[in-house]
């Protein structure tokens, strides 16, 4: 029982985890801290490969989930 509360847990912490450089993507697309990416930059930010790539994949991701 206590494994399973531990996956639990992480599952719901997954995010907290895939986050590692808080800004990172902000400073690529040369976007100010504290203010909106512009879905239209995100978007072909997220075709690109590599980390920019990847980091624009998972804001995208995040963008869609909202906490009811």
């Amino acid at each position: 029982m206590r494994q399973e509360e531990e996956e639990e847990i992480m599952a719901e912490k997954w995010i907290q985890g895939a986050i590692k450089h808080k800004g990172a993507l902000h400073k690529e697309l040369g976007v100010p801290e504290g203010k909106k990416i512009p879905a239209k930059k995100l978007a072909k930010a997220a075709k690109a490969k590599g980390k920019e790539g990847q980091r624009a994949r998972l804001a995208e991701t995040l963008k869609g989930m909202k906490k009811k």
